[in-house]
This record gives C-alpha cells, sequence and structure tokens, in this order.
C-alpha cells in the first residue's frame, strides 16, 4: 500500500511464504524509506517473522504490519514493526505493541516523515570530501583467523588510496563463509540498514567475493557492492601511467569481470535472420562474454608486442654482461624511494599503496665502479589476486632476471613480520624462492637507533632509510659479494647502518 492509501500490489502466498515483487525501480533514496507499507496475514496467530523484520530492513519499507486472524477468518490483533536509527544495542528495527485494527488512530503521513527526518539527521554529522565515495566496510574472520584487523586495517588504507571514505565497520567471526551471501542474513539486514542509514554510496568487503555471492547480495542490496580485488583493480586502473600498465590493468579487470557476467534470461534474447539464424539467437549474456573474451584477446596481443621490446632489452643488458638487482616488497614499502636514492631519479612516490605500478630500470654504479641494473616492480600484498598476478605477469618477469632481490619491508610498521612474509609467499608462488635475497629494513629513520639495529638482528637484513640515505653504504657493501662473487672485495665495512 503507498502512503495515499492506494493498493499498489496484490500477491497471494501459501501458509509458508509470499514472493513478494521487485521492489528496486520504486521510490527510494538516501534516508528514505521506500514509500510502501506491506500488510499480509498470519493464520494461525504468530507474531512477526524473522522473515517479516528482514524483509523489513532489506527492501526498506515504510512498515511491516502482520494481522493476526481468527478461526473465523475475521482480524483479531494487528502488529507493526519499522526501521530506526541504531541504538546503544545496535537495534535498527522497532516492533510495537499489537493493536486491534480499529484501534489505529494516528497521522501515518506525519509519522513517516517524522521518522525519515530522524534517519537523516543521522548523516548530518558525518563530514567527508564531496568528490569521495561514502562506504560501509565489511570484515568476516573465518574460523580462527589471526589476522582479521590486519585485514581491516589494510582495507582502510586501500579505501584511503582509492579516495574512499570510510562511514562505519561492520564485523562478523564465522566458523565457514556463507555460500550464499558470505556472512550471515541476519548481519545482512544490520549491513543494509546501517549503509542506508549513513547514505553510503557503496559496501567494501575484506575479501573476494565468488560470482554467486556478488549476484545474490546485489539482488538484496542496492548499495554498489567492491569486494577486496574490485578495490586494488580500482586503485591500479588510476595510477598506471604507461601504456604497458594501463594494458596489464585492463586485461586484469576484463579476466575479473569475465566471470561474473549475468544475464536475465530470455527477456534479453535477441532474434537473428538469415537460414541458420532464425530462433532466439545468442542471448546479450552470450553477446556480452564473446565481446570480453575478444577484448582479453586484443589486450593479450597489444602486450605480447609490448613485451617482445622488453625481450630486446633485456637481452642487450645480458650481452653487456650487466648484473640485475631487482627490488620487491610489500607496497608502500619504499622501494621507488630507494630507486631514487640508489639512481639519482625521479620515479614518481607518494605515501599510499601501489603508488608506483609501472617497472622501471635504472644503472647504478658500486664504489668499485661496477655498473649494475636495478628494476622496480609492482608492489605486493597480501593474498595477491590472481587476475593480478596474470595481467602483470610480463612485469614480474623482470625479477626471473635478477641476481639479487633487494627485498625492500617498512621497519616502522607493527606488521613487519606478517608483511615480510607475504612477500615471500608471493615469491615462492612465482617460482622465485631459490633467487638470493636481501633484506632492508627502510624506514628506519622513524625509529630509535637502538631498535633499527634489534630488528635488522633478529630478521638478519640491513637497517637503511631511503629518504635520508642513512644505511646505503653498508648495503652496497653487503650487495657486492653477492653480485660479483669471487671477485676481491676485501674493505672494511662501514660502521653506519647495517647488520
Amino acid at each position: 500500500m503507498s502512503r495515499n492509501g492506494d493498493i499498489e500490489y496484490v500477491t497471494v502466498g501459501d501458509a509458508l511464504r509470499i514472493e513478494l515483487p521487485d521492489f528496486k525501480r520504486v521510490r527510494g533514496g538516501t534516508g528514505r524509506f521506500r514509500g510502501l507499507r506491506c500488510i499480509h496475514t498470519h493464520l494461525r496467530g504468530e507474531s512477526l517473522t524473522r522473515d517479516d523484520l528482514t524483509d523489513l530492513a532489506l527492501l526498506r519499507l515504510d512498515v511491516m504490519v502482520a494481522i493476526q486472524v481468527d478461526a473465523d477468518g475475521l482480524p483479531r490483533l494487528a502488529e507493526y514493526a519499522s526501521l530506526c536509527p541504531a541504538n546503544a544495542s545496535g537495534e535498527t528495527v522497532e516492533i510495537f505493541e499489537p493493536l486491534a485494527p480499529s484501534r489505529f488512530d494516528f497521522d501515518f503521513q506525519e509519522w513517516i516523515q517524522a521518522l525519515e527526518d530522524r534517519f537523516s539527521e543521522g548523516q548530518l554529522g558525518i563530514r567527508v570530501n564531496a568528490a569521495q565515495d561514502r562506504a560501509v566496510l565489511v570484515g568476516v574472520a573465518l574460523g580462527s583467523d589471526p589476522t582479521a584487523e590486519e585485514r581491516i586495517e589494510e582495507m582502510r588504507e586501500l579505501a584511503s588510496t582509492a579516495g574512499v571514505a570510510i562511514l562505519d565497520t561492520i564485523r562478523q567471526r564465522r566458523p565457514r563463509a556463507d555460500s550464499r551471501y558470505l556472512l550471515g542474513k541476519g548481519k545482512l539486514q544490520e549491513l543494509v540498514v546501517r549503509a542506508w542509514q549513513l547514505g553510503a554510496d557503496l559496501v567494501l568487503f575484506d575479501r573476494d567475493l565468488t560470482p554467486g555471492q556478488l549476484r545474490h547480495i546485489t539482488d538484496l542490496v542496492e548499495t554498489r557492492i567492491v569486494d577486496r580485488t574490485q578495490l586494488i583493480l580500482d586503485i591500479f586502473a588510476q595510477h598506471a601511467r604507461t601504456r604497458e600498465g594501463r594494458l596489464q590493468v585492463e586485461l586484469a579487470q576484463l579476466r575479473y569481470r569475465l566471470p561474473r557476467l549475468v544475464g536475465r534470461g530470455e527477456s534479453m534474447s535477441r532474434l537473428a535472420g538469415g537460414i541458420g539464424g532464425r530462433g532466439p539467437g545468442e542471448t546479450k549474456l552470450e553477446v556480452d562474454r564473446r565481446r570480453v573474451r575478444d577484448q582479453i584477446r586484443r589486450v593479450e596481443r597489444d602486450l605480447v608486442r609490448i613485451s617482445r621490446q622488453r625481450d630486446t632489452r633485456r637481452a642487450k643488458r645480458k650481452r653487456e654482461g650487466l648484473p640485475v638487482l631487482s627490488i620487491v616488497g610489500y607496497t608502500n614499502s619504499g622501494k621507488s624511494t630507494l630507486l631514487n636514492r640508489l639512481t639519482h631519479s625521479k620515479v614518481h612516490t607518494a605515501d599510499q599503496l601501489f603508488a608506483t605500478l609501472d617497472s622501471s630500470s635504472r644503472r647504478l654504479r658500486f664504489p668499485r665502479e661496477r655498473d649494475v641494473i636495478v628494476t622496480d616492480t609492482v608492489g605486493f600484498i597480501r593474498d595477491l589476486p590472481p587476475d593480478l598476478v596474470a595481467g602483470f605477469r610480463s612485469t614480474l618477469e623482470e625479477i626471473q632476471d635478477a641476481c639479487v632481490l633487494l627485498h625492500v619491508a617498512d621497519a616502522s610498521d607493527p606488521r613487519l613480520e606478517s608483511r615480510i612474509e607475504s612477500v615471500r609467499e608471493t615469491l615462492s608462488a612465482l617460482g622465485l624462492e631459490e633467487k638470493r635475497e636481501v633484506l632492508l629494513l627502510n624506514k628506519c629513520d622513524r625509529l630509535e637507533p637502538a631498535e633499527a639495529q634489534r630488528l635488522a638482528q633478529q630478521f638478519d637484513g640491513v637497517a637503511i632509510s631511503a629518504r635520508t640515505g642513512d644505511g646505503i653504504e653498508s648495503m652496497l657493501y653487503c650487495l657486492e659479494p653477492l653480485v660479483f662473487p669471487g671477485e676481491d672485495l676485501s674493505r672494511a665495512a662501514p660502521a653506519a647502518g647495517g647488520a
């Protein structure tokens, strides 16, 4: 029933369920209800059910009313519930005392307007940049996962890099992921109400959603849904500057998108004329999938051509006999800053995740008048999405030519140990676990000297600051016997910085 009292929909169910229409095109917006109240009967005198309250929240109805019917089929009591701003205990649904239908005596228009105003007031104190997206972050911990909070903090960093303002965080711990919604349906109901109440533009999940989960959540939630890989891909798209970088991001996006294309049945079929083409023809879904596959093949061909140029440059370096050092590490650990420090370059740097995507190669002259090539690659992250690995394979191949890996880690990060392990796990997945590695504990200018030395000894690394240059000489001293084995490199080790 509409707010004017007009009957908009009539639906008939059985004793177990009622299938409600799709209300997504009906009135709705930030801080606004659907403009519809659902009035239905309960034949056994039961109160409002959990399904009633779930539909109330997910559909953002004005009111959910259940009329209890007596044995003669006459209305006895009517129980109703509405959404409300979250109280101290987190409750977002208010259930009112049942009344006989004849005793309802209040101005519904005035009441619902006042309720909408209460929801709108909840957004007045939230100040974000007008250009920023507003999001609710969802963290789902599975089993006894000890990294749940770390994952949430990392998602906050990713969101900040992508220009998204986090309005609130909803957490749930489950023994295993729900196959349809990832989180429980009750928590999903809370999420819908909270996102609506805060005026969120999107919902961020700290885990990747399967195509099925994305489809089922989207069926219930009108707010845009973005999972972890989508967010990372968006950051990559913002930061890719070279043609190769943009192609790699496009390829990763297309591979991510392909299995998530969904259609809506025969209503999307298109007719094809001519002999052999009569009948329903291709559905729009099939056409979309074919187009995506064609785009993937086109991008792959373009990347192959660029890869050949890269192979030519690599072959030239091999003919010159120049050793190659590859800088690897967790994103935002200071890899590009180190490259700039070592080679006096001006590669773009910023204090954010994935600020630099495009690989760079520069010459470095050691103190003994020997040249090497130093390459900087895309930063790693925990559980690096497979689509990104596939898309950036040609860039990551640069690491394979390295004689030594310069593993840069942020020594000031409280998650230092887990991030070092994440990088090593990624290198192992790429088949590079046998490469010689020098661990560089960067950003030690943020620590006390004694703490920097302790970490260097604990992790068997070299304490440096790429920003100030501290420890760089010690790093070069450690590198020389690895880069130029068998040569007489005897000289006194510098006292500053290293382990």
